[in-house]
């Protein structure tokens, strides 16, 4: 049905895990999200979320993910749209007023731009900040993190320091028991046999 009241907005529709996915035009996002909104039969009234996701793999590397939910109809649906790291997503904060907070976050994170946005600015980094922190090939070292000095009294920048080394954990069930014998353990297992 939504596809055949959207015609060439939708790209393509799928159930997935019970929910529904909608594949849209990226310069339709907001006639697709206005649809969703007034169609009686969608009434899709709150937008709970919007995120991005990274495939850098990819030509357009950024999906960006809105979903909605109808209280009318205790549904839920997914609407996706592709887009690259310089071509901007038409804002939808005209249909949802909620989404102004979500696209911030979204371009904050993954740089991933919207256009006609009444205020996108950084909203979880320093405004200082160089980079989004979410993208795949963002470094995990060479850019400086932010910490409030009490001897100073302000905020200073500092290189990014990572506080230990790389671990690898030993994911063992604690119900099942190691088959080895751990350090401290030596005792523990001698008087098995003596039983």
């Amino acid at each position: 049905m939504i596809g055949e009241a959207l015609g060439d907005a939708v790209l393509a529709t799928a159930v997935t895990q019970g929910e529904l996915v909608v594949h849209a035009r990226t310069d339709d996002i907001v006639r697709v999200l206005t649809f969703l909104r007034d169609d009686v039969n969608c009434r899709f009234k709150q937008v709970m979320d919007i995120c991005g996701v990274d495939y850098p793999q990819r030509e357009k590397r950024f999906d960006v993910v809105y979903n909605l939910l109808s209280l009318t109809h205790n549904t839920r649906v997914r609407v996706k749209v592709q887009t690259d790291g310089e071509t901007p997503v038409p804002s939808v904060t005209g249909v949802f007023s909620t989404a102004g907070w979500f696209e911030r976050e979204v371009w904050d994170l993954y740089g991933v731009l919207f256009s006609g946005h009444p205020d996108l600015r950084r909203l979880l980094t320093d405004y200082g900040f160089q980079g989004h922190p979410l993208r795949k090939d963002f470094p995990l070292t060479g850019y400086v993190e932010m910490r409030y000095d009490d001897e100073k009294k302000r905020v200073v920048y500092e290189p990014v320091a990572l506080t230990q080394e790389f671990r690898s954990f030993d994911y063992l069930s604690p119900w099942e028991g190691p088959e080895r014998v751990l350090p401290g353990d030596e005792k523990a297992a001698a008087g098995e046999g003596d039983a």
